[in-house]
């Protein structure tokens, strides 16, 4: 047996995924943030066509992953057209972030749904968690805060994870790189963060839809089949008791996104004795926003590996904690990370 595949024993499909090699790194990143702001979106956009083919051509696992992906969102068997779609429009989000993070939402037609939902909770001067995925752009979330500058946006990423992007975040924004909650802290630093960014009446953005070797997590149907989505976030929000929102900004090809928001909870009070279970059925209600989203938007989903991956379920099971000091501690919300520094679905099929 190879040194890679004894490695990889009992690693979920999604942890073996972060181990493959960039296809880029840190010139491709620069590279592409240089011709975008200086040469515009439209000549930028240029590069999406060879990014597209380099990809298919090189990226089998990825390739494989999102034919699989795709065969069961669209219901049908799945052509290579499919697929260089699918990457199109991956590419297309990654380009567009460095106008929505440099603030040039003028590029962009963003229709906005749900948005009352988010006024209704940050108006009652509490936090709220904002829970998003890797299905469309979480960046296109800053039309928030044109809408509403007194807004505190805080999002949760490893910023050690990646450090070009980390550096490329600090170019383009130094004010939302200063507002990051390093999940790369230990587990109750990071729940102290969190504590302390909703009791400020913050929003706190954080991914819930990847599960990695170590982490706790939960079966649930998603598009017809059983897959693992990470306890950590829903523990966080039993926790708190803070409302929670579920955000979703799809893209719609060209300059088009639709931004939407659902007001999950709000406020989860779940007593000790019931939260295995109550843990379960929320968990299933999120995959289920997850997977009509999902349907809506097909080719916005990536998460370029076997989110499935049942072949290791049996290693990624772990018993439900049943209180905060059995969750994981905190260790497994530190692989929620989102935002613009998460790293691998920036130039790179891998993901955070």
């Amino acid at each position: 047996m190879s040194a890679v595949s004894e490695s990889s024993i009992g690693e979920s499909a999604c942890t073996q995924w972060k181990k493959r090699p960039e296809g880029g790194g840190r010139f491709a990143i620069w590279l592409i943030r240089g011709i975008a702001r200086h040469a515009g979106r439209k000549v930028a956009r240029l590069l999406l066509g060879p990014i597209t083919i380099y990809f298919l051509l090189m990226r089998a696992p990825e390739r494989r992953a999102s034919i699989a992906y795709l065969e069961r969102a669209l219901g049908r068997p799945t052509r290579w057209i499919d697929g260089a779609r699918h990457i199109h429009t991956f590419a297309s989000t990654i380009l567009d972030r460095v106008f929505l993070l440099s603030g040039r939402l003028e590029y962009f037609k963003v229709t906005i749904s749900g948005l009352d939902d988010v006024h209704r909770q940050l108006d009652k001067h509490q936090g709220v968690l904002l829970f998003g995925s890797h299905l469309g752009s979480f960046e296109v979330m800053r039309v928030l805060a044109r809408q509403r500058p007194d807004y505190v946006i805080r999002v949760v990423l490893d910023k050690g994870h990646n450090a070009a992007m980390t550096q490329l975040l600090d170019a383009l924004d130094p004010a939302i790189a200063a507002n990051v909650i390093d999940a790369a802290q230990d587990g109750p630093s990071l729940m102290l963060a969190i504590q302390q960014a909703v009791a400020q009446g913050h929003l706190v953005a954080l991914l819930a839809d990847r599960v990695y070797k170590d982490d706790a997590s939960e079966p649930a149907t998603f598009l017809g089949h059983v897959a693992r989505f990470p306890r950590a976030p829903w523990l966080i929000a039993s926790v708190l008791h803070v409302p929670v929102v579920l955000a979703f900004g799809l893209y719609r090809g060209g300059n088009r996104y639709d931004l939407a928001f659902e007001s999950f909870s709000d406020g989860l009070h779940i007593p000790r004795a019931e939260r295995p279970h109550a843990l379960s059925a929320l968990i299933q209600r999120y995959a289920g926003r997850l997977e009509h989203y999902a349907r809506l938007a097909p080719y916005n989903w990536f998460n370029f590996y076997d989110f499935w991956d049942s072949a290791d379920d049996e290693l990624r099971i772990r018993p439900a904690p049943t209180d905060l000091a059995a969750a994981e501690p905190m260790a497994a919300a530190a692989r929620c990370a989102v935002g613009p520094a998460d790293g691998r679905d920036r130039t790179s099929l891998r993901g955070p």
